[in-house]
């Protein structure tokens, strides 16, 4: 059984810039999937070579065993992607627009399905409003509604929740993960990295065109050694001797490093010794945020 996506060798140039630098990637069959990196990783471009709108220089890419170049009808069949942009035909309603893109897949009689995806993105209301006199946050829905009105078993979201306020999000993620359980591959690329830690079963990052970290979303956490403890404190002065471990300042609060829980009451017999009362004290787990950017500042 092949996997949902095979990317091997990719390398892509756009004049001196080497894009994408020997890529190799394999997604499995109902995963839930993150590719994460900073702006100018290689993201889209990799994106782009999958859905067929850029071809990489050499390797080989593709969908459910479907090369994207050779096979690029198959492939390109049952694959979905929404893109960063707000794309969209400013001369057809919500739901002519979905029955468009239904027919350049060849599908003429999906309306069950168009109006279940429309039920499930919150776009039944808006279903006869043209498309240039929704909001924002609405053409971000009609563009995921767009990439699934074929029912494509492999879906790519490229930072669909990017601008958009949180209760597109909660709409968004509730069907996302009910295609998920259905059987679905999910590929997600996201900066709000809380998203990706809550969503994904592994995480893939990527930094100047090449995969730098490839894990378990738990096993990339456990890479932190570190965990943290926040304090709010009376008099609002950390003591002198607590200073080495404090990482961060930040709404009244300070932020300590500490390797194990047990250094906890080390730190509280200091701050009694000084004079310091305790306010507020929070444990704080190291999150994906914090394993990207240790992995992102290695060189």
């Amino acid at each position: 059984m092949p996997p949902a996506i095979s990317i091997r060798d990719i390398h892509k140039h756009f004049g001196s810039l080497h894009a994408l630098r020997g890529v190799n990637l394999e997604i499995r069959k109902g995963e839930f999937f993150a590719l994460l990196g900073p702006n100018g990783a290689g993201k889209t471009t990799l994106i782009s070579i999958l859905a067929g709108l850029t071809r990489a220089d050499s390797g080989v890419a593709e969908v459910l065993g479907h090369d994207v170049v050779k096979q690029y009808g198959q492939s390109r069949s049952i694959l979905g992607v929404v893109p960063q942009e707000l794309v969209f035909d400013p001369f057809f309603t919500v739901r002519e627009s979905l029955k468009i893109q239904s027919g350049y897949f060849g599908l003429s009689k999906n309306d069950d399905w168009i109006d279940e995806v429309m039920h499930h993105l919150d776009l039944t209301e808006k279903r006869n409003t043209n498309m240039r006199a929704l909001s924002g946050g609405m053409k971000r829905r009609v563009l995921v509604a767009q990439a699934l009105v074929h029912k494509p078993p492999v879906i790519i979201l490229d930072e669909p929740t990017a601008g958009v306020d949180v209760e597109l999000r909660q709409t968004l993620w509730r069907f996302i993960q009910k295609l998920n359980r259905e059987g679905h591959t999910i590929v997600l690329t996201t900066h709000y990295l809380e998203e990706a830690e809550m969503l994904c079963n592994r995480v893939a990052m990527l930094k100047q065109g090449q995969i730098v970290a490839l894990d378990s979303t738990q096993n990339l956490l456990a890479t932190i050694s570190d965990k943290y403890v926040k304090l709010k404190l009376s008099p609002e002065s950390l003591p002198l001797s607590l200073q080495p471990m404090q990482t961060v300042y930040e709404n009244g609060s300070f932020t300590l490093a500490i390797h194990e829980y047990t250094e906890l009451e080390n730190v509280l017999a200091q701050l009694r010794e000084a004079n310091v009362r305790v306010c507020e004290m929070e444990l704080v787990k190291p999150d994906l945020e914090d394993v990207f950017v240790q992995i992102m500042g290695k060189s």
